[in-house]
């Protein structure tokens, strides 16, 4: 039997849930490269971290602030800590008001593992979209499903050209939910059998 994997995201239907902002500094200045916690490369910050509640509600095991960066509670960073340890970075974060521990988590690998047949739907950027950069890569992608043949030793990592997706396998997803983790939202990326 293969190992399936999951996309994990921020659920963002649970009501009463709380919205986080932007990441700051230690002085309270958003910081200008946030996105740096979620390209799937190591990040170099050694400094502080802050994230202010936009909107009150409940606090969440996993959340996203900003960019899509993803916020953890030192449960969940303890599961990816002891399944994952080579994949993920962990950075201390302050958020207003909670006096539980929580951790920006940074996955560091990027796998070209998507396997466009498999998926429902794949565009890719072109000249005619104005951005020549990014030509060639995705644009989106539907209903992904990846090849795991091409991941190697990684296992939380973000698709190459596709970082807006975190994925874990399958062994994340069920610690995670046996800790009764709030917030997460998983989706099937296995590949199709």
């Amino acid at each position: 039997m293969s190992l399936r994997y999951f996309e994990l995201a921020d659920d963002v239907y649970l009501e009463g849930r709380w919205e986080l902002g932007h990441p700051q500094d230690a002085q309270g200045r958003d910081l200008e490269d946030s996105w740096q916690f979620r390209i799937g490369r190591p990040s170099s910050w050694e400094g502080s971290l802050r994230i202010p509640i936009d909107i009150p509600g409940s606090a969440l095991d996993y959340s996203h602030a900003a960019f899509s960066t993803p916020v953890v509670t030192s449960r969940v960073a303890s599961i990816f800590e002891r399944l994952a340890p080579n994949d993920v970075q962990l950075f201390p974060v302050d958020i207003e008001g909670q006096s539980d521990d929580f951790f920006i988590l940074n996955a560091i690998r990027r796998v070209n593992c998507i396997d466009e047949e498999a998926s429902e739907e794949v565009q890719y950027w072109t000249p005619k979209n104005g951005l020549a950069e990014k030509v060639g890569t995705y644009l989106s992608v539907w209903g992904m499903h990846i090849d795991a043949t091409r991941l190697g030793s990684a296992r939380v990592f973000r698709p190459l050209h596709w970082e807006v997706v975190l994925v874990i396998p399958e062994d994340i997803k069920l610690a995670l939910e046996a800790i009764g983790a709030t917030g997460v939202w998983f989706q099937d990326v296995s590949p199709v059998r």
